[in-house]
């Protein structure tokens, strides 16, 4: 029973995982879009600034100077440390005032706060020993208290030996348990459980105090103290994406608050940086170092250069192999161009060749059908003329046969004159030369029914040829019939029609004459009819 219920919790891992990933991808582009967008932030805090710097110029009351320079002392605080001290040093030139209780010391606890950011923490601290917390009203112990506690804070995270360390965290744990006992904001009470609670090594009991506070609160500078304290609760519990993804948060508090003292963005950058996303961390640790630079927050500016040579040997490595790979592809992508280029000059070469053979082929089987069809013709001719000339033959044959016997029967009745009166006829030979015609006629028209118009159209319209009433062909078109059927010489046409060789010469000079087109080429154009 307890393997088959590990099974969804199994199958629900991947699925856990993926989602982590994905809202940490997240959260970097949001991230990302904050920084590229700052400077729209900055213009507002500026703007800000400058109102108040105007405010300031105009007027001459020293209260209202007083709340004007305390006010530009807290814009300036974390976003240009000098120029913090500067508006600092004018409350210190101004006279008490008897509104202002503590007037002094609260010049006092700020100087220690801008020394903080600039890292003079021994300063600072000896700066909070000269005040005696006894007289301080509960708003002014609270913030003499955080500033402690922030000093010996810093002292522990920096200092080298172990023994120091250990009293710096000791101290530091001293002033958690002076803000937790006077402080009567929750807030302040909240952070502080949270903050022992890690220390101490109970990382989990932090998580639903912080997690209380970050669904109330509002404030941008709270927000930021409690995302990076979330940070802190996952650094202890060593969960890598958690850690990202609350430095990513605490970032952007700090990018919108527009502050420049910070340790979120160059942690994270090193985090990324071990995760392997270098470029990021590059950009992200070159951001951080500006800003600690405008800032004059010394300590953050020494952070950025102890990671910064890591960092930046790695993204340079990085952009030498992408300009190595670059390098390489394009060489690879010229040979494989001149590949191709070569490739596609074989191709034209061989479609050029391809193309030629295929005229070739073309007109060679042009040429083939045209031959193939004048033998499917010709053989067609044949087998007609062949028919009938064995039929006639065969008639001719009969017919003599028939003739020879008339004459056989004359010459024993001893008829002379009949005899010789048959001999001397050549009404029988008139006969079989209309029937040969005939013959020729009827099987020329069924072999080519049109080419009688065919041939007309070859001539101008008053020299048409038409056979008369009863006739199939007459003298001229079985002249050209005989020229169509491919018997060209005006010999055996003369022979064949018996004509002379002068009247056939005769009628192909008249009816060429007679042609509509070119005369020369009139012959082969009733060849192909």
């Amino acid at each position: 029973m307890k393997s088959v219920s590990l099974i969804p919790i199994l199958l629900l891992f991947p699925v856990l995982l993926l989602a982590g990933e994905k809202n940490t991808s997240f959260i970097l582009q949001k991230l990302d879009s904050v920084l590229f967008n700052q400077d729209a932030f900055r213009k507002q805090k500026e703007a800000r600034i400058q109102e108040l710097e105007e405010c300031l110029d105009r007027t001459s009351i020293e209260a209202e100077r007083y709340d004007l320079c305390k006010e530009l002392f807290q814009e300036y605080l974390h976003y240009q440390a000098d120029t913090a001290v500067y508006y600092l040093d004018m409350l210190a030139d101004m006279p008490l005032m008897p509104e202002y209780p503590n007037q002094k010391e609260g010049i006092a606890i700020n100087r220690a706060q801008v020394m903080g950011v600039m890292g003079m923490y021994s300063e600072a601290i000896r700066q909070l020993e000269g005040i005696n917390s006894a007289e301080l009203t509960e708003e002014l112990r609270r913030g003499y208290y955080h500033a402690f506690r922030s000093c010996y804070g810093w002292l522990s995270d920096y200092t080298l030996y172990e023994q120091d360390k250990r009293e710096y965290q000791r101290k530091t744990d001293q002033y958690r348990d002076s803000i937790l006992l006077t402080s009567s904001w929750e807030s302040d009470r909240e952070m502080v459980k949270a903050e022992k609670a890690i220390m101490q090594g109970r990382p989990d009991e932090a998580i639903p105090i912080l997690q209380r506070q970050l669904e109330k609160t509002t404030n941008r500078e709270l927000l930021s103290y409690l995302n990076y304290t979330m940070y802190e609760v996952y650094e202890a519990k060593g969960n890598v994406d958690k850690q990202i993804y609350y430095l990513a948060k605490t970032a952007i508090w700090d990018a919108k608050r527009v502050v420049r003292e910070y340790a979120s963005l160059q942690k994270l950058a090193y985090l990324l940086y071990e995760e392997g996303d270098i470029e990021r961390a590059y950009r992200y640790l070159n951001h951080s170092m500006e800003d600690a630079v405008d800032c004059n927050a010394r300590l953050r500016s020494l952070e950025v250069t102890e990671v910064y040579p890591i960092i930046d040997r790695a993204y340079k490595e990085k952009e030498h192999q992408k300009r190595v790979a670059v390098r390489t592809m394009l060489v690879s992508i010229s040979i494989l161009a001149l590949l191709l280029v070569a490739a596609v000059c074989y191709l034209y070469y061989w479609m050029k060749k391809l193309s030629a053979m295929r005229k070739h082929l073309y007109r060679t089987n042009r040429k083939l059908v045209a031959t193939n069809t004048t033998l499917e013709e010709v053989g067609k001719i044949k087998e007609v003329y062949i028919a009938r000339y064995l039929d006639r033959c065969v008639e001719y044959l009969e017919k003599l046969e028939q003739y020879r016997r008339s004459l056989e029967k004359l010459a024993m009745a001893s008829k002379t004159e009949e005899l010789f009166k048959v001999i001397r006829s050549d009404q029988f030979l008139r006969d079989e030369r209309k029937a040969f015609y005939r013959e020729f006629d009827k099987s020329f028209l069924d072999l080519f029914p049109n080419f009688v118009d065919n041939f007309n159209k070859l001539l101008v319209e008053e020299a048409r040829i038409y056979p008369k009433p009863g006739e199939l062909l007459n003298t001229e078109l079985r002249i050209f019939a005989l020229i169509r059927l491919g018997v060209t010489d005006s010999a055996r046409i003369a022979h064949f029609l018996s004509y002379s060789l002068t009247t056939v010469y005769n009628y192909r000079s008249k009816i060429r004459n007679r042609a509509a087109g070119n005369k020369d080429a009139f012959e082969q154009e009733v060849m192909k009819l």
